[in-house]
């Protein structure tokens, strides 16, 4: 028999919106059965199963693990504007970065992304053409944001996230791999004219700012997404470029 959602802990869960909890508490939430599917069936800790009782018996998970509450507590708790009738508390993982992992590979790097939806669809984007890890500045919006999560569509069980000092990773990056690390500019070569390789490190930068000048002198080449017409909107959003970029780069090794 499935248990009754505390109080206690039902402000556990409310309190999850927010990083500082996260980090305390070491969980994050997913609402929705499709998406905890995802999470269970990628082996991902299951802390606390939340719902309506029907809806707690379609997810094979140890009963211990599930409370059962009603439909005005899942209003309460979930993040955004419809509710779901089953949400679950992750707990979250600890990962390792290390810089020999991603020798052979390609690889994006994330400069002070602040917009959960932006960073959200990156991730998104970055499982599509395969690229497996995303390393983020430790100004970046936090991956365990429930509106980062629901951009993702299941994409961060898929692509390894890191944060760290972002120059000091790159200035190591390129001392241990050797390889290119790309950055779009106005100032860049054109994007549809230049040779790209197989592996190496993309760099997007800030919604507003770009790419910071502390990260922009570890940049070793410079890439521009020309527009195509003289009137123009200013600048494309941080994820229409992220796109693009990493079209560009898979596009070479399609056509090999």
């Amino acid at each position: 028999m499935n248990q009754q959602l505390s109080k206690a802990k039902a402000s556990i869960l409310s309190s999850l919106s927010l990083k500082k909890f996260r980090d305390q508490h070491g969980m994050f939430v997913v609402e929705g059965f499709k998406i905890i599917g995802e999470v269970v069936n990628a082996g991902m800790e299951i802390k606390m199963l939340v719902g309506l009782p029907e809806s707690l018996d379609k997810v094979p998970v140890d009963s211990s693990l599930k409370f059962e509450t009603d439909e005005r507590t899942m209003e309460k708790l979930s993040n955004f504007r419809t509710a779901s009738t089953i949400l679950a508390a992750v707990g979250i993982p600890h990962r390792k970065l290390n810089i020999s992992d991603l020798s052979n590979s390609l690889s994006m790097a994330i400069d002070t992304v602040q917009d959960p939806g932006n960073f959200g669809t990156i991730i998104r984007i970055c499982d599509w053409f395969g690229i497996r890890n995303i390393v983020c500045s430790n100004g970046s919006t936090d991956l365990y944001n429930p509106k980062v999560i629901q951009a993702t569509m299941g994409a961060f069980l898929r692509v390894n996230i890191f944060y760290t000092d972002l120059p000091r990773f790159i200035a190591d990056y390129r001392k241990q791999t050797g390889l290119d690390c790309f950055g779009t500019f106005l100032e860049g070569d054109n994007i549809y004219g230049c040779s790209l390789p197989q592996n190496g490190l993309i760099v997007m930068g800030n919604e507003g700012n770009g790419i910071s000048r502390e990260v922009e002198a570890e940049i070793t080449r410079k890439l521009f997404i020309p527009p195509f017409c003289d009137k123009h909107v200013e600048s494309l959003n941080i994820s229409m470029a992220a796109a693009i970029v990493c079209n560009e780069f898979r596009r070479g090794r399609m056509i090999q």
